[in-house]
């Protein structure tokens, strides 16, 4: 069975966005990704558990991104998404530092990132 295992919120303020789950909720940091060149990287928090990605909303929405799944069998879960009604294609991820391996889009069109190897925690 697939277990969600990963969100990722966009934010204006990461580092106040940041502060806030670790006090308000006992998150940790797991990891910061590379600086951009707009000076922002992502944050990655997590509760042992899940892990939370705190990404730039650079002038965007805020609010929930995206979230991921890790499953046991990558190209069984892609044909069933397909068959299922995913928009597009899946796309693998670049490795620069996410976590996911795929991104795919539910027939809403939300954004959903799936992962056999999981994320940092």
């Amino acid at each position: 069975m697939a277990k969600i295992r990963h969100i990722a919120i966009k934010v204006e303020d990461q580092e106040k966005a940041a502060a806030f789950y670790k006090e308000t909720f006992g998150m940790t940091e797991a990891w910061r990704g590379p600086v951009r060149d707009d000076g922002k990287r992502a944050i990655y928090l997590t509760d042992g558990y899940i892990n939370m990605a705190v990404l730039p909303a650079r002038g965007g929405r805020e609010g929930i991104d995206h979230f991921g799944f890790q499953v046991e069998d990558m190209e069984t879960t892609l044909k069933t998404a397909g068959a299922a009604g995913a928009q597009g294609d899946a796309a693998k991820k670049p490795r620069d530092g996410r976590f996911a391996e795929v991104g795919v889009h539910d027939p809403s069109g939300q954004s959903v990132d799936v992962s056999v190897h999981g994320w940092k925690a």
